[in-house]
């Protein structure tokens, strides 16, 4: 695959929020024109990782992030490379000539207008054009994105999401706000209050979301999509409170996706988590917010 000609779009792209939109669109266009694969670079761990004791928890995970930056923008090859000792000390002229150059193959790069890379961040859009066009390698770089008069970045979309402003986040984001995980088998709350549930677990170093319940989507491993009422948090009612759980109450499902993997979209939050007196009146909670769901849907619809 490596022996393929590609442009290459450059950023971590947490969340993949329009901001991200406009380089990543920018880099299919130039492909086209150099009839070379779009591309996009990103790394498996954020460079905050090694260089802060508390690494920022992110909107994304490697594998959410590609699936956006494909689905959305007809990225074709994700490139997720380990941020590690090696790359944080990479000098700037070799990451471009040696790494983006040689082994990626690369004939085009895209970046961002505040982009930096290299040891100490020394590489800049301005000698990253400068650098490229010394080896005839076409460079762009796209200018910030504004959305209300704000620049659209993902340390704002991070606060968006830890206030459960669902609504807005999406806007910032230009997509529903996604995680995914792997169904695991739960307590049996769901088959107790009448409800098929998909239980998975927060991915490590993702942000969670407030704790409360969202009109929400679930897809499924086949590409089915399904409405769900979904509850993030600690379930007070039925369980310890310590334990962070995402658990999606579906709608109009029946079948088993155990060991699967699914993606949820969140859009709405409906209400915070609160601890219920008895099953009976969590169950009848759960119905008001599927019904508060099917409505939501509905009226998007309209």
């Amino acid at each position: 695959m490596e022996d393929r000609t590609r442009v290459i779009a450059l950023g971590f792209f947490d969340g993949v929020h329009m901001g991200h939109g406009a380089l990543l669109k920018r880099t299919v266009e130039l492909a086209k024109t150099l009839d070379a694969v779009p591309a996009a670079h990103t790394f498996a761990q954020h460079p905050s990782t090694l260089l802060s004791r508390e690494p920022a928890p992110l909107l994304s995970t490697p594998e959410d992030r590609a699936h956006l930056m494909k689905s959305l923008y007809g990225i074709r090859e994700v490139i997720a490379a380990p941020f590690d000792e090696e790359m944080m000390t990479m000098p700037w002229e070799t990451f471009v000539v040696d790494y983006l150059i040689r082994r990626w193959s690369c004939a085009g790069v895209v970046v961002g207008h505040d982009y930096r890379f290299g040891y100490k961040g020394e590489g800049t859009p301005a000698r990253l054009k400068e650098l490229c066009a010394a080896h005839s390698i076409a460079c762009e770089v796209v200018d910030k994105v504004t959305l209300d008069g704000r620049t659209v970045s993902s340390t704002y979309i991070r606060s968006l999401v830890e206030e459960g402003d669902m609504e807005a986040a999406r806007r910032y984001l230009a997509h529903p706000h996604l995680l995914s995980g792997e169904v695991r088998h739960g307590k049996g709350l769901g088959k107790t209050l009448g409800f098929p549930t998909v239980n998975i677990s927060p991915a490590p170093g993702i942000l969670i979301p407030a704790y409360g319940v969202y009109a929400s989507q679930v897809t499924t491993q086949d590409g089915k999509t399904y409405l769900a009422a979904t509850n993030i948090g600690v379930r007070p009612t039925v369980s310890d409170g310590e334990q962070v759980t995402i658990e999606g109450f579906l709608l109009d499902f029946d079948g088993d996706v155990y060991g699967e993997r699914v993606r949820l979209e969140l859009y709405h939050r409906l209400r915070g988590e609160r601890r219920f007196h008895s099953l009976e009146d969590l169950r009848q909670e759960v119905l008001k917010n599927a019904q508060q769901t099917r409505e939501y849907f509905a009226g998007r619809e309209a």
